[in-house]
């Protein structure tokens, strides 16, 4: 098997937490990559399973010692991907998987085309973006889920809008038009990139 970065990403109620979740199950040789932040651990959250939480000092530091695959500043807390739990898998002939945002996706490509053809993690970069069907199932789903306000669901979808124009910039595209399809697709754009069949 060929080593992966796999990067994924899609709106909030596309379905791309679940499909995560599918394919951490299905392939043993996948691993989940845990992001960094600086924000106060929430009831049940677990220090190196659900983030690694850092103080800001130690993330800047991290940053000034360029350790980050991308970072970002949300609401004054910082989020990022280390490098090297990622090198790790790889250098095990693995793959790892980064559930990420359009704009956490843009820092990795851009960060992963500059380096050497020989690097790993450029040699096994792949990114697929997931759709959901349309903007109008989309606010369906998140009305089902009965969690948010109707502001906030208005808000997640002027920001799905926007993170679905961008889904060109992505080398796969899959609509999760139905979840068992959609993860088959998932997983068939996987196996031929990584040869796992």
């Amino acid at each position: 098997m060929k080593p992966l970065l796999i990067v994924i990403s899609a709106p909030s109620g596309a379905g791309k937490t679940t499909i995560c979740d599918l394919l951490l199950r299905s392939y043993p040789e996948i691993s989940y990559s845990v992001s960094c932040t600086t924000r106060e651990p929430r009831l049940n959250e677990v220090d190196g399973e659900d983030y690694h939480f850092l103080t800001q000092e130690r993330f800047r530091q991290l940053i000034g010692e360029n350790m980050f695959l991308e970072y970002a500043e949300v609401h004054g807390n910082y989020y990022g991907t280390l490098k090297q739990p990622i090198y790790d898998v790889l250098k095990e002939g693995h793959a790892m998987l980064l559930d990420i945002d359009v704009q956490g996706a843009e820092q990795v490509r851009r960060t992963v085309s500059k380096l050497p053809q020989t690097d790993l993690m450029r040699q096994g970069y792949m990114d697929i973006f997931i759709n959901p069907p349309s903007i109008e199932e989309l606010r369906n789903r998140l009305e089902k889920r009965g969690t948010d306000d109707p502001e906030v669901i208005e808000h997640r979808l002027e920001n799905a809008a926007a993170e679905m124009e961008r889904a060109g910039e992505y080398m796969y595209q899959v609509v999760n038009d139905d979840l068992r399809i959609c993860f088959q697709r998932v997983c068939d754009i996987i196996n031929i990139k990584g040869e796992f069949v």
